[in-house]
């Protein structure tokens, strides 16, 4: 059952959301040549700790950080450690916070140095991809047709769609229902969009095949080619004024 928040409870996750942005903003302006992503976490706590909010990442199934780290050919749900970031790479860095019981997760991918022009057009496809399916949130329509605006921009750009991973709704738990696949479905259309629905909306997008393996570590998240992945995301509130991305700086 899909659980719609009351404008109360948006003004407690838009805080949270905040958190989140500044989270975003410490972790890319540290996202270096020669800088660990345990450095990283570091910082991400830091932002935590000054804004007294909790981590909805920390101990979650065990995750043992409050970012997840994902560079290169790491899709999702990278552990942060002894990884020393290196020109050219990308990274994704994936966020949240918990501000009095309510949640917000989102996730930004960026350069480090100067990237290659194939990796800056894979960022900005995702990033295209993310913002068509939150355009499609005013629409008032059905999560099938957020799921096919991010289908849409990705196929056209010639990158695969990750299908293991989705997004979610999103309030006192960081994940619950419904959940919102990046391509079209035919259970999605049964979802129809409302006031009051929170949602977070999250492509995943990869240079090459689509088909992903978890590491050892049971977290880390690759692509089996090898291929570059992308992964951004925003937690969005579905109000009476329409969809407010409550992630952004």
């Amino acid at each position: 059952m899909t659980l719609r928040k009351s404008p109360a409870q948006i003004r407690i996750m838009r805080r949270a959301g905040r958190v989140v942005a500044e989270m975003h903003s410490v972790c890319a302006a540290m996202a270096r040549p020669g800088v660990t992503t345990a450095e990283i976490d570091r910082a991400a706590r830091e932002v935590l700790a000054r804004r007294g909010a909790r981590s909805n990442f920390l101990g979650y199934h065990g995750f043992p950080a409050v970012v997840c780290t994902s560079p290169n050919d790491v899709v999702v749900h990278g552990i942060p450690g002894g990884y020393a970031l290196e020109e050219g790479d990308i990274i994704s860095l994936d966020c949240g916070a918990i501000i009095d019981g309510w949640h917000a997760d989102a996730a930004i991918t960026v350069g480090v140095g100067e990237i290659e022009p194939d990796a800056r057009r894979l960022i900005d496809t995702a990033v295209h991809s993310l913002d068509a399916a939150i355009a499609e949130l005013a629409t008032g329509r059905t999560l099938a047709d957020v799921g096919g605006a991010v289908e849409a921009v990705a196929t056209e750009a010639g990158y695969s769609i990750v299908r293991e991973y989705v997004g979610h709704g999103i309030g006192t738990a960081m994940h619950e229902a419904p959940e919102i696949p990046n391509y079209r479905t035919v259970r999605g259309r049964r979802t129809k969009l409302q006031t009051g629905m929170v949602l977070a909306i999250e492509p995943m997008l990869t240079t090459g095949t689509a088909e992903t393996a978890v590491l050892e570590d049971d977290w880390t998240v690759v692509t089996v080619d090898g291929g570059l992945a992308a992964h951004v995301e925003h937690t969005v509130a579905l109000t009476e004024d329409g969809p407010e991305i409550l992630t952004r700086p």
